[in-house]
């Protein structure tokens, strides 16, 4: 006898995760959408102050943070949820609206956590194609909304494929969703993205008590290790329905520290999305040299096919035998393609220079 599981744990999908994380350091860590940046010093003096009271659970309310991105952002504290990185509240929000004979639509390829909410609440899944050039296509996931709808995931700029639609297509998607269905823009990439000021977005706010905007400090601060969300929300709802279906404690001290002191160094953020930029124009234009599709990107990574000719999993195993670690298309849902992680400008021209050894 073996233990019985709910029939659910079948449809629910192993999440993609990279391989390195028991490599050595020079080994170019380009598959996870990391920085390649540590946290500033101030960020680990923050860190490393939380270290002596820790026989103290954490602020369940994580007040000062909450606190901290409401001057930010100019919305109440209460309208702001924190989570154990985004993908916390992305899973508290399915457990919050969706069970079965509900619907959640998102594109496809979108973040890899997407299918989980359905398949773990037996919700049902709606999947959109993107565009031809590889962007979520709104229009097509507005038609698709329907009387059993509760949530729509919109990943701006999307993950894996780097690509963002414009604040007009988003603000089209909202006038086109019912008011009672909650609509998520995943913006965990939102520093990177030149189509719009981070702030833009914020105003749709105040105008649709529906929509959440998710962010992160995982990764324009480089604080994936700590993991550590947050969605600024149109009404207090979102916020109270995610917290009650969650653990206590879900955001440790060490986390809540590391963010309050990481919102007090924008001129930091401009400095790491300056050589991201750099870093992504290096990439595209150097597979571009080598006659290779890539996306438009408005994130930290690229996205790239490989051609007919070529087998994804014989570039990325020959790119992790020389000491470069990207992501295959397959696991994230589009054979013949990888996504790579803009790094250092050393791993960056090592990535290129090991790929055209095997293109």
């Amino acid at each position: 006898m073996t233990i019985e599981f709910s029939s659910r744990l079948r449809d629910i999908p192993v999440y993609p995760v990279a391989d390195g994380y028991a490599l050595p350091e020079t080994v170019a860590q380009m598959a996870s959408n990391e920085s390649p940046d540590r946290p500033i010093p101030e960020v680990v003096a923050a860190i490393e102050g939380t270290l002596s009271g820790l026989n103290r659970y954490p602020d369940p309310a994580s007040s000062q943070l909450r606190a901290r991105l409401a001057d930010r952002y100019g919305i109440p504290a209460t309208r702001i949820a924190i989570g154990n990185g985004s993908c916390d509240i992305l899973l508290a929000a399915g457990q919050a609206l969706l069970e079965p004979g509900a619907e959640v639509v998102f594109a496809r390829p979108s973040f890899s956590v997407y299918p989980h909410l359905a398949a773990a609440t037996g919700a049902t899944p709606i999947t959109v194609p993107l565009d031809e050039q590889d962007r979520l296509d709104l229009e097509a996931m507005a038609a698709e909304v329907t009387a059993a709808t509760r949530l729509v995931l919109v990943c701006n700029p999307n993950n894996p494929t780097s690509t963002a639609v414009p604040l007009r297509d988003i603000e089209a998607l909202l006038a086109a969703v019912p008011r009672h269905v909650c609509v998520i823009v995943d913006e965990a990439y939102c520093e990177f993205n030149l189509l719009q000021d981070p702030g833009d977005s914020v105003d749709l706010l105040e105008r649709h008590v529906n929509l959440v905007l998710l962010r992160t400090f995982s990764k324009v601060h480089g604080l994936c290790g700590l993991r550590v969300g947050f969605g600024l929300c149109g009404s207090e709802d979102f916020p109270r329905a995610t917290d009650q279906v969650r653990q206590p404690f879900f955001c440790n001290a060490a986390a809540q520290a590391a963010a309050v002191e990481a919102l007090r160094h924008e001129d930091e953020v401009e400095r790491r999305v300056e050589r991201a930029v750099a870093g992504r124009l290096t990439i595209g234009e150097g597979l571009g040299r080598l006659g290779l599709p890539v996306a438009e990107s408005q994130a930290n990574f690229v996205w790239a096919g490989l051609g007919e000719d070529v087998h994804e999993g014989d570039v990325v195993r020959g790119l992790a035998e020389r000491g470069v670690l990207v992501r295959a298309g397959r696991s994230l849902g589009r054979e013949g393609f990888v996504r790579v992680t803009c790094g250092t400008p050393a791993e960056n021209d090592r990535f290129l220079a090991a790929l055209r050894e095997l293109v």
